[in-house]
C-alpha cells in the first residue's frame, strides 16, 4: 500500500495522491524465466533482436535470427545456464546477485534518506521489465526517478539499450517524472578501489601469484569503436587505473575481450586465444577477472569459468583462477550509494 492522501485544499472528492518520493532504479542485462527451450528462446529473440546489439538491417538478419540461430542456440543456451543455475531460488545467479544489490543498497540509501527514496531493480530483457517496474514507481508516488544501468564502461550495447527502454516505459506515462541516467562510473576512484581490494583479497589466498592478471570485458564488434563508441577506451582505462592503485608493472596485467559473436571482427585481443598464447609463452599461472560485468552471470561463470579455462589448460597453463565479480560485497555497494548519492544531488541533500 501507498502513503496517499488528499491534497490539503482540494475537494472532498478527490482522488488521493501518493506521497511524493524518488525513485532509483538500477537495471541489469536481463535473464531466462527457465532453462527449458521456449523461456530460453523468449530471452534470447528479446536480447539479439535488440539492434544496439545487433545492427544489421531487419530484413538480413531477422530470418537468420528466427530460422536458424533461435532454432538451435536455446538448447546450448539452456544447456550452460543449467551449470549455474541457482536451483534453491530457481533463478540464475545473475538474478539472485541482483536482488542482493538491491536489498543491500536499499539499505543504504535508507539509513541516508528514509522513506523519501524508493529503491528497486528492473531488466532490460526478461522480467522484470523495465516498464512494469516505471509503472510501480510511478503509482507509488516517484516524480522523480534516477535510472541506474549496472554498467561500470558505456557501451551503446549495454548502457544505452538500457536507458532506451527507460524512455520506451517513460512515454506511456501520463504523468511522466523528471528523470535522470546514472553516467557510467568506469574511472570512479572507489570502484576502481573495490576492484583492487578483490584481487588484494584473492592473491592474498593464493601460495604462488599469478604471472599475470586479464581483464576480460565483455567484447564488441571493432566496427563499434570506429563509429564512435566509447566502450574500448573505458575499458582499457580501467585496466590502467587498476594496475595503478595496484602498485604494478604494466606486464602483470592486461586487457582482452570475450564473448565474440558472428563472422566479423571484435575487439581484440580476444581472451580466449590469449590466454592460450600467454601459456604458450610460459605465463604458466593466470588469474582472470571480468571489470565489466557488475554481477557474476553466464559469461563469467559458465564462459570464463569453464570455455576460456579450458583454452588456457589445453596450451599448457597449470594455474588458473577467476576472480568473482564485485556483486554485492560491500566496497561494491559503497562505490554505488557514493554514485546513485552524487547523481541525486538537488533533488535531495
Amino acid at each position: 500500500m501507498t502513503d496517499a492522501a488528499r491534497p490539503t485544499h482540494a475537494p472532498a472528492d478527490h482522488p488521493a495522491i501518493p506521497r511524493e518520493k524518488i525513485g532509483v532504479l538500477l537495471a541489469n542485462l536481463g535473464t531466462p524465466d527457465d532453462t527449458s527451450y521456449w523461456p530460453m528462446r523468449r530471452y534470447l529473440n528479446e536480447f539479439l533482436s535488440d539492434q544496439r546489439v545487433i545492427d544489421y538491417p531487419k530484413w538480413k538478419w531477422q530470418p537468420i535470427l528466427q530460422g536458424i540461430v533461435l532454432t538451435i542456440r536455446p538448447f546450448k543456451s539452456g544447456a550452460a545456464y543449467k551449470t549455474i543455475w541457482n536451483e534453491e531460488e530457481n533463478e540464475s545467479p545473475l538474478m539472485t546477485i541482483t536482488k542482493d544489490q538491491t536489498a543491500k543498497l536499499k539499505k543504504t540509501l535508507k539509513d541516508r534518506y528514509g522513506e523519501t527514496v524508493m529503491v528497486d531493480y528492473c531488466m532490460r530483457y526478461g522480467n522484470p521489465s523495465t516498464k512494469s517496474k516505471v509503472q510501480a514507481m510511478v503509482a507509488a508516488g516517484c516524480t522523480k526517478i534516477l535510472f541506474c544501468p549496472l554498467y561500470p564502461q558505456y557501451a551503446g550495447a549495454t548502457t544505452a539499450t538500457a536507458n532506451d527502454q527507460f524512455f520506451r516505459a517513460l512515454m506511456e506515462e501520463k504523468w511522466q517524472p523528471a528523470t535522470r541516467t546514472l553516467p557510467p562510473y568506469f574511472d570512479d576512484p572507489a570502484y576502481i578501489d573495490a576492484l583492487a581490494q578483490s584481487v588484494e583479497s584473492a592473491y592474498a589466498e593464493m601460495e604462488e601469484q599469478p604471472d599475470i592478471l586479464v581483464c576480460s570485458y565483455h567484447g564488441l564488434p571493432f566496427r563499434y569503436l570506429t563509429e564512435g563508441d566509447p566502450y574500448h577506451c573505458h575499458c582499457v582505462k580501467t585496466t590502467r587505473l587498476l594496475k595503478e592503485r595496484l602498485g604494478w608493472a604494466d606486464d602483470k596485467i592486461t586487457s582482452t575481450f570475450q564473448s565474440r559473436f558472428g563472422p566479423e571482427e571484435w575487439l581484440q585481443p580476444y581472451t580466449v586465444e590469449e590466454v592460450a598464447r600467454l601459456a604458450e609463452q610460459g605465463k604458466k599461472k593466470i588469474a582472470v577477472i571480468a571489470p565489466a560485468f557488475s554481477a557474476d552471470c553466464i559469461e563469467t561463470l559458465e564462459e570464463i569459468n569453464e570455455e576460456i579455462r579450458e583454452s588456457f589448460e589445453h596450451a599448457g597453463g597449470e594455474s588458473f583462477t577467476y576472480i568473482p565479480c564485485l556483486n554485492d560485497d560491500d566496497a561494491h555497494i559503497t562505490a554505488l550509494a557514493g554514485r546513485i548519492e552524487a547523481n541525486l544531488k538537488g533533488w535531495i541533500d
